[in-house]
């Protein structure tokens, strides 16, 4: 089992900035493939980001890339996602996911929410138009 906890949510007015974090334990933290999902209200829970094991090869969003950094420190089993030039739309929960990097079924999988086993409870991140 993994537990992974976010924080770093908040209210920013637009063009602001804000880092995520989300820490996990149970875990060897370096064999977990990380990934960043949002949900806005009355929608999916959409793909953010995701990061490998290794540190490399990040994905994103077409709408946040550019704006928005996943990157991860193995040695605080924390990874992060920097949002910076945030947009109204934007405004959503953020939630951390994790899957066991020996589990993930193809690099084309990784932007879908059901390869992830793990997920942290979300935090609120508001940007005021």
């Amino acid at each position: 089992q993994v537990a992974l906890v976010e924080s770093g949510g908040g209210l920013v007015q637009a063009g602001g900035s804000l880092r995520l974090s989300c820490t996990a334990s149970g875990r060897t933290f370096s064999s977990l493939t990380m990934g960043w999902f949002r949900q806005a209200r009355d929608n999916e829970r959409d793909f953010v980001a995701t990061i490998a094991w290794s540190g490399g090869s990040p994905l994103y969003a077409d709408s946040v890339n550019g704006r928005f950094t996943i990157s991860r420190d193995n040695a605080k089993n924390t990874v992060y996602l920097q949002m910076n030039n945030l947009k109204a739309e934007d405004t959503a929960v953020y939630y951390c996911a994790a899957q066991n990097q020996a589990l993930i079924i193809s690099p084309s999988t990784l932007r879908d929410d059901w390869e992830y086993d793990y997920w942290g409870q979300g935090t609120q991140v508001t940007v005021s138009s």
